[in-house]
């Protein structure tokens, strides 16, 4: 059947609205032109299910960016939105006909098809959903499709080929050109702005009806069907309204829709198709998910900058500019006036240098880092993320539908006071305080359930267990799994409980439980809580891994220590974990032998995540299990790993460390240790790695050297007999070791070494001092100005202890 060339959207009706989704100049166009033509009715692409949820796009509390969801109500995972921003030309259109009481409809394939539709192109598609089939967003709405189901067919990009033939080879710069920067159609504009409007959608839908007389569908076979139901519903609004009907769609589907065809061949071309129950509701959005950077496919690369020119009313250049003035110097930065006018002229200049009507966001950039950012990409970088992108999060009112689990959880957070937002941030939480404590409960529960609105970060202010830090980021992907979530429970309490319960049951390795049992201790599940107790108990009983055993045994210590923080009853946790400790170290000696390197990296690890998890099983559940002998049986484990030859140097090096640092071994046992460690018969790349256990991973190890020289000239003795041959291999894992150390420490270890003495500064043994320094250690002589000049800090800080003069007696 042959295409037409053009849409109609002349003086008389039905008009035909072509737009770019998301586009500002087309938002401004279509305010325009719907003020010129007063329809009687307008539609909208997007699913039809959305006609009884459109008036509250007109209720005080929604707030742009939002999205309608549709997911099945069998499977909520299965989900598709249709995304809406303030400057989304079917937003504009929406709220135009809210405001003024004129019918709106929307007219796309339903969600219960394109559901449905999508459960079988999932091998092809997106399978995020975003945008998918019928929705708001992408290049003249056609990124975001399905693939047809010849990957071989052709699938046209319309801007992109108006654009070449327009001689740009960027396309998203051409619509810029001449639609986003067209004049006469913003607030305040002239009289004819209605005529300008009309006039473009003219031109737009004539270059449409080309391409698709060039092309067909494009490669996008699916677009058949939707336009068959668009033309479907256009019919049946004609038929309610008159011919004043307003449609705005995607500017690809106008030709289609001024294509005269039969109401049967139509209904023939949607007949059979599959269909799947679904729900439908408005959820929040936000500026990231809109951008192609978000991971939606079919959005845009500046929604920032995008809602910018829709909102502002002249010298968008200007403001834009001003803009980034006040955030730069919210970041301490020096911006001037003559800054930001020295920007508009060469964000001026620019575009005119490239032909272009308007300076646009490519000209504006190159004067900000220019000019503003003095050449730095550093700043330009918090410019696009603040402004260019943003972090703007839309918001829905009450009454909009939702699940239960939805309900109870905006309950929450309104009575916690923790309302949601899209910019990443961080929080300290104090467990001491009931409101921080029901928070902390809050979030872990919310990750039980896989709704992952805060991750736990690294506490800023020390390690006690009262205190947790977390990163936060409300996504708008996070209502999908709210609503799967729902499948558990109407609360969050309840949900999490149940997959608890639920994950415990299919829970196949010892560590997962573990965690999961630490999980429910922090998010206070106490009825979950012996579920997974039974289930510990059982994986614990039957795995011989001991491997799997250490890594378990950490995590189950700290659910011990947080019962204890929490005052939750954990004697039967107590008892597991000594057991498997008990376990850990009955095995673990003989794990040490036949290792490779990755193998014995993995088993230090190990080994010093096991010290920490005895240390604090022996601490905060003394009452429950023998807390002194554990140490003393873990410590019997550890000397027989380091004086096991078949063990790796590297473990043997971590365990002598360990030792030491427990002070069961003194510093004479670990010079000898170190000594055979260290002896000519050993290889050099074994050697390296016992230094490399023994100094490197914990705090501490380069002043270990510092203060003891009898360990320092072992080791200075050791590297210097080392062979050319071999000292390749040793090198790297020497480098390693001594890099982890503080810049200092790695200073003060060279002079140390080139001079020979110790910190004290007397020569090491079988050394000379340097010449002109005294055989005590000190300079050639004290300053006595220098020196009276601490003594009345020193008076101050000790009292009488220092009498007057003191800097006069010398360094005694």
């Amino acid at each position: 059947m042959r295409q037409p060339k053009g849409g109609q959207a002349g003086t008389r009706g039905p008009w035909l609205f072509g737009v770019r989704h998301h586009g500002p100049g087309s938002a401004r166009s279509v305010r325009a032109a719907l003020d010129a033509v007063q329809p009687g009715a307008v539609l909208i692409e997007g699913p039809p299910e959305a006609d009884e949820l459109a008036h509250l796009a007109a209720d005080m509390d929604m707030r742009p960016p939002v999205a309608l969801l549709a997911h099945a109500t069998d499977d909520p995972g299965r989900s598709a939105f249709w995304p809406f921003a303030e400057f989304s030309p079917e937003w504009v259109a929406l709220r135009w006909a809210l405001d003024r009481g004129v019918p709106v409809h929307f007219i796309d394939l339903p969600a219960t098809h394109t559901l449905a539709l999508r459960a079988a192109d999932e091998t092809e598609g997106d399978a995020e959903g975003g945008a998918g089939d019928g929705d708001q967003a992408g290049e003249a709405d056609k990124e975001d499709q399905p693939a047809p189901p010849h990957p071989e067919a052709l699938r046209v990009d319309p801007l992109a080929v108006l654009a070449d033939a327009a001689g740009y080879d960027d396309p998203e710069r051409w619509w810029e050109d001449v639609v986003e920067h067209r004049g006469g159609t913003g607030p305040g504009a002239e009289d004819d702005a209605g005529e300008a409007a009309l006039a473009s959608f003219r031109a737009l839908g004539e270059a449409m009806g080309a391409l698709r007389e060039e092309f067909g569908d494009g490669g996008h076979t699916r677009d058949l069907v939707r336009e068959a139901h668009m033309r479907v519903r256009l019919k049946a609004a004609r038929k309610e309204h008159g011919d004043a009907v307003a449609v705005i769609c995607g500017a690809w589907h106008v030709p289609a829709l001024a294509l005269r065809t039969t109401l049967t061949a139509d209904r023939a071309l949607l007949k059979g198709l599959p269909k799947v129950k679904t729900g439908l509701t408005w959820v929040p959005w936000t500026h990231r998910r809109l951008a192609r950077a978000g991971g939606y496919g079919a959005g845009i690369a500046s929604p920032g900058w995008y809602g910018h020119l829709f909102s502002a009313p002249d010298r968008p250049v200007e403001r834009w500019l001003t803009k980034v003035a006040g955030l730069l110097r919210e970041e301490g930065r020096q911006v001037s006036s003559a800054h930001v006018i020295e920007a508009v002229r060469l964000a001026g200049a620019l575009a005119t240098l490239r032909g272009r009507p308007l300076a646009g966001l490519t000209e504006t950039t190159d004067a900000i880092r220019s000019v503003l950012c003095e050449g730095s990409d550093v700043p330009l970088a918090l410019i696009e993320d603040r402004l260019t992108v943003g972090d703007v999060l839309g918001e829905v009112p009450a009454a909009a539908p939702a699940v239960p689990l939805q309900r109870d959880l905006d309950r929450l957070q309104r009575s916690l006071r923790f309302k949601p937002e899209a910019a990443d941030r961080e929080i300290d939480l104090d467990l001491r305080k009931e409101n921080d404590a029901a928070r902390s409960r809050l979030l872990h529960r919310l990750r039980l359930l896989r709704v992952d609105w805060g991750t736990p970060a690294a506490a800023r202010s020390g390690t006690g267990t009262f205190r947790e830090s977390w990163r936060l980021s409300w996504q708008p992907e996070l209502a999908v799994r709210v609503a799967e979530a729902g499948v558990w429970g109407t609360t969050v309490a309840s949900a999490a409980t149940a997959k608890a319960r639920s994950d415990a049951a299919s829970a196949t390795h010892l560590a997962d439980i573990t965690a999961l049992a630490e999980l429910c201790l922090r998010a206070e599940l106490s009825e979950a809580l012996p579920d997974v107790m039974r289930a510990l108990a059982d994986r614990a009983a039957l795995d011989t891994d001991v491997g799997h055993l250490a890594q378990a045994l950490p995590a189950l210590v700290r659910s011990v220590r947080y019962g204890d923080v929490r005052g939750t009853d954990t004697a039967s946790l107590a008892e597991v974990a000594a057991g498997l400790a008990e376990r850990v170290f009955v095995g673990l000696p003989p794990a040490c032998t036949g290792l490779d390197t990755d193998g014995a990296q993995e088993l230090r690890r190990q080994i010093e995540a096991v010290h920490t998890a005895v240390g604090l099983l022996a601490d905060t559940a003394a009452a429950q299990v023998d807390g002194p002998g554990l140490r003393e049986r873990w410590r019997a484990v550890l000397r027989n790993i380091a004086d096991r030859e078949s063990a790796p140097g590297l473990v043997r090096g971590r365990a002598v460390r360990l030792l030491l640092d427990e002070g069961t071994l003194d510093e004479d046992a670990v010079a000898r240790r170190m000594g055979l460690a260290l002896s000519p018969g050993t290889p050099p790349p074994d050697a390296a790695a016992w230094i490399e256990g023994f100094l490197g991973g914990a705090a501490g190890g380069g002043m270990l050297l510092v203060h003891d020289e009898r360990l320092r000239h072992l080791l200075d003795t050791w590297l210097a007999s080392v062979p050319a041959t071999a000292f390749t291999d040793v090198l790297p894992l020497l480098r390693r070791t001594f890099s982890a150390y503080e810049t200092g420490t790695r200073r003060t270890l060279g002079e140390l070494v080139r001079r020979g003495s110790s910190t004290s500064g007397a020569p090491a043994p079988g050394t000379e001092p340097l010449p002109g320094t005294p055989a005590d250690g000190f300079g050639p002589g004290l300053d006595p100005d220098r020196a009276d000049a601490v003594t009345e800090v020193l008076r101050h800080l000790l009292g009488d202890l220092v009498p007057v003069g003191a800097g006069d007696e010398g360094p005694g």
